[in-house]
């Protein structure tokens, strides 16, 4: 799994590159849609260890954090070889942590394909979800809990 590249001050924001492999593409020779699930999650993990709470640690802390809801907007597909950045940006946590994500092509800084996970807090004892995310998401990104 690829390091995030130069973290940016902001810790809800991580970034990786990646070069598209040949096993990621489908018979049209274009990285097969359901791969792009895969690069979102390279870089939401890169983004979760920023701020120390990948899912060990949200496991450790309590709670499992399933993804409930996904989008992806396709814009121009991903070839062989390809160096592509995957950004991942935290842009809910109140209720629910939503990212956004944009992948483009290294070279040329085009946008390829675009899209948002949604993630609850579920506690793992009694497998209730909460409808407040808990305090533990608000200290690792330095915040008070609303």
């Amino acid at each position: 799994m690829p390091d995030a590249i130069n973290p940016p001050a902001n810790p809800r924001v991580a970034e990786v590159e990646l070069q598209v492999q040949f096993f990621d593409l489908d018979p049209m020779e274009i990285v097969w849609h359901g791969n792009y699930v895969k690069y979102l999650e390279i870089a939401r993990c890169a983004l979760l260890d920023q701020i120390d709470y990948n899912y060990p640690q949200m496991r450790a802390s309590g709670y499992a954090w399933p993804v409930i809801d996904l989008h992806l907007r396709y814009v121009k597909p991903a070839t062989f070889g390809q160096l592509i950045r995957v950004r991942a940006e935290l842009v809910e946590w109140e209720n629910r942590m939503k990212i956004a994500y944009l992948i483009s092509d290294v070279a040329s800084g085009r946008r390829l394909t675009k899209g948002t996970t949604v993630q609850v807090a579920v506690e793992i004892t009694t497998q209730e979800m909460c409808f407040v995310s808990p305090a533990i998401l608000f200290e690792k990104l330095g915040l008070q809990p609303v």
